[in-house]
């Protein structure tokens, strides 16, 4: 498995240890990303693909039959619930005792909770303090499982969302089918660093001779962030972004917003836009049309909260 496994990604799986996690992708034979899941080692030879919205079953079964490698390969019984915020830390001590907080940021630990079996990482969709519990059985357990976390979490103030696509802008995390498809490569999407893709490492993973060429080549579009005038845009996922805006320079479209959102805590319009190269740099104008109509816009670094991965 674990060479079918490293076969699948660009990161060097020789650097990951049984119970640590990994963002990675899985990449197509031209060097675009089919999906970037987390990747959790559970033993030497057993991995867990928590997948983005694509469908990798299918790919992997395709990709273990024309290697001729002995690997096993399937959807197992586990549903993920993430519990994120800056109080995670305690609802998860009410669940599993103080060892919780040993876990180091993208390593998980196996738990016993209440006769049910669960991995726990520390990782998540935010950029806040926050954790996974991936629930194994979870056909059997998932309600269950879901009850306990609310009534841990009831001292704590806890509340229920879905993804909340505003504190991810902010983190400068990529939503597949979004800001990346199955015709973005890594360095588009400033993703090309050498743990990321690692162009030296042995294994012959998928894609490796486009991404050489690629990075030899050179790019000619990249994805950027924006700050992006006019009334709040909303939270992305509210309705107000259900398709691409348009990014225009001197009266001609030059790219397209892939995701944007008013962030609260910055008070202002932040997102994603792919743009040609050559307006890549920080402070480039340009105007978008957002549904609120015209604004005006400017490149600016992302992340936009956290650069540095201070948050503990």
């Amino acid at each position: 498995a674990f060479a079918f496994t490293n076969m699948l990604v660009p990161r060097d799986l020789n650097k990951c240890a049984v119970g640590q996690c990994k963002y990675v992708f899985v990449t197509s034979p031209e060097g675009g990303i089919l999906n970037d899941p987390v990747l959790l080692r559970l033993d030497e030879n057993h991995f867990w693909l928590s997948l983005a919205d694509s469908d990798i079953l299918l790919w992997a079964w395709g990709v273990a039959q024309n290697a001729g490698l002995d690997v096993a390969i399937g959807e197992p019984d586990v549903g993920p619930l993430q519990v994120q915020g800056p109080k995670s830390k305690e609802v998860l001590v009410d669940l599993f005792g103080e060892s919780i907080v040993e876990i180091p940021y993208y390593f998980h630990q196996s738990y016993e909770l209440d006769g049910m079996d669960v991995v726990v990482s520390r990782t998540g969709y935010t950029g806040e303090l926050g954790y996974e519990i991936y629930l194994k059985n979870a056909s059997r357990d998932g309600v269950k499982l879901w009850d306990a976390v609310l009534a841990a979490g009831e001292p704590h103030d806890l509340r229920v969302i879905g993804p909340c696509h505003i504190k991810r802008i902010e983190a400068g995390i990529l939503a597949l089918g979004c800001d990346m498809w199955f015709d973005t490569n890594p360095y588009e999407v400033e993703m090309g660093y050498e743990w990321m893709v690692d162009l030296e490492q042995e294994a012959d993973f998928i894609g490796k001779e486009a991404l050489k060429r690629i990075k030899a080549e050179g790019i000619s579009r990249k994805l950027v962030g924006v700050e992006i005038g006019g009334p709040g845009l909303g939270s992305y996922n509210d309705g107000a972004m259900i398709d691409y805006f348009p990014v225009s320079r001197a009266g001609k479209q030059v790219g397209q917003v892939t995701s944007a959102c008013y962030s609260p805590r910055l008070e202002k319009n932040i997102g994603y836009a792919m743009l040609p190269i050559e307006l890549a740099e920080f402070g480039t104008e340009l105007e978008v049309e957002a549904p609120t109509g015209r604004q005006s816009a400017v490149v600016v670094r992302k992340p936009f909260i956290d650069p540095q991965k201070d948050t503990p």
